[in-house]
């Protein structure tokens, strides 16, 4: 059995935890776990039990367990009359002592987000989880989630955007990042309150991060949040929100041609009376879009669109008539939907030997036709510039001149033009501006 005599100081419990000083007093001061005994002079004194408690508390930890959630499961055992402990063999300290961690000084969340970033830029996921441990065990999980991952995902993004970071450590960093988030999903309690939301992204996008922090940030308000996860069929929505009896519909999309699609989703809900919320990178920067969407518009940033659905829970929104594209866009859609494929067959014959494998050369047709026809849809080829941008940082990557680019979007233009003549005006007029402003 487990000794509960005070016997050791701080520094020996530290070194024995591994955890830092500030964690444990937040601990203490926040939980009252543990709660060590005092010397006459006001010193503390943790027992084997005090020390075997914070072991605990650090497993359920690593497991995915908020520092709170993980209080709680502890307490809801001692009330059952069930010790957590029981049955753990007692240990000396020579045996458990192990070499103590190298804690920072600072603990704010910016200097735990640049470790946690470091450290995923060094593909060391122990050292990663080490900092998100002791961000939870000292901050609110919600502050965590945007102020640390979100952030710190944020952050190594725009390294990969400005060639600053490989594309195996962004899909690292984004890995730890989202099996964390999952495991606050699950960890959530249950639901407290009777609205029912569905979140998911829209047909062809994949990106499920925020939309994952978002169901999170709404599960542990006791709200019933159904997550669907990426790349959800569009119909599923309709079918979905109407067999759980959805409160509201949640969509986020970050590229320009998921948001057509999530368009087509959002008139499919709007027909079923089916409110709907939206989000995303792309509204952000192409605020015009918005307009173009049957529901209401999230707002740009995570905590405001946290706030905003408990509004939309709370007040039926009023309902909203989307705007179309002018005819002749619709004209250039229809053709250039109808003759893409062959648009696409003459571009490749007509193109000289580029630098770049067949593979990416593929991927950059169909990433570029994707979204020209979602910004036809939309009724504004401009939507289409911000997400062209990537491609000159590609060719900038194979230390190639932007000529090619330039070469590359007046091959489209006459291929555009060989094959729906006039109907495609808007795109060639686009194509050509965007190659001069290239050159």
């Amino acid at each position: 059995m487990l000794s509960k005599s005070p016997a050791f100081n701080l520094k020996a419990v530290l070194r024995e935890t591994g955890l830092a000083a500030d964690t444990l007093r937040a601990w203490e001061r926040r939980y009252g776990l543990p709660a060590p005994q005092r010397t006459p002079g006001g010193h503390r004194l943790y027992s084997q039990y005090d020390i075997e408690t914070i072991k605990w508390l650090i497993a359920r930890q690593a497991e995915g367990l908020s520092i709170s959630r993980a209080v709680d499961l502890w307490n809801e055992q001692i009330a059952s009359g069930s010790d957590p402990l029981a049955g753990l063999a007692p240990a000396s300290l020579a045996v458990l002592t192990t070499s103590a961690p190298t804690i920072p000084a600072d603990t704010t969340l910016d200097a735990i987000r640049a470790e946690w970033i470091a450290a995923c830029l060094n593909f060391s996921e122990t050292q990663a989880e080490q900092a998100l441990n002791k961000a939870f065990s000292m901050f609110p999980v919600e502050s965590v989630c945007v102020e640390v991952l979100q952030k710190g995902m944020s952050e190594v993004g725009t390294r990969w955007y400005q060639n600053q970071a490989s594309v195996q450590q962004e899909h690292f960093a984004s890995g730890l990042a989202m099996r964390r988030l999952d495991a606050l999903l699950s960890a959530s309690p249950a639901p407290t309150r009777p609205q029912t939301i569905l979140v998911g992204c829209p047909p062809t996008e994949w990106h499920t991060f925020t939309p994952l922090l978002l169901a999170l940030l709404l599960r542990r308000r006791g709200l019933n949040v159904i997550y669907l996860g990426a790349n959800v069929p569009g119909e599923r929505f309709a079918e979905t929100a109407l067999k759980v009896k959805a409160n509201l519909v949640v969509l986020v999309a970050q590229t320009l041609s998921s948001a057509a699609h999530l368009q087509h989703v959002a008139l499919s809900l709007d027909n079923q009376k089916i409110p709907l919320a939206f989000g995303g990178r792309i509204f952000n920067i192409r605020k015009g879009i918005v307009d173009h969407i049957p529901g209401q518009h999230l707002g740009n940033a995570l905590e405001g669109a946290v706030q905003e659905v408990e509004t939309l829970l709370k007040n039926k929104p009023k309902a909203k008539v989307a705007k179309g594209a002018s005819q002749e866009y619709l004209s250039a859609m229809i053709g250039f939907n109808s003759k893409r494929a062959h648009i696409e067959s003459t571009l490749k014959m007509n193109l000289p030997p580029l630098s770049i494998g067949p593979e990416e050369l593929s991927h950059s047709i169909q990433y570029l036709g994707d979204n020209i026809s979602a910004a036809l849809q939309f009724g504004d080829m401009e939507h289409l510039s911000e997400e062209m941008d990537w491609l000159k940082l590609l060719l900038q990557s194979y230390n190639r001149s932007n000529q090619e680019l330039v070469n590359f979007m007046e091959l489209y233009s006459q291929a555009v033009d060989a094959h729906i003549n006039g109907q495609g005006d808007p795109i060639k007029a686009w194509l050509r501006a965007y190659a001069q402003n290239s050159s």
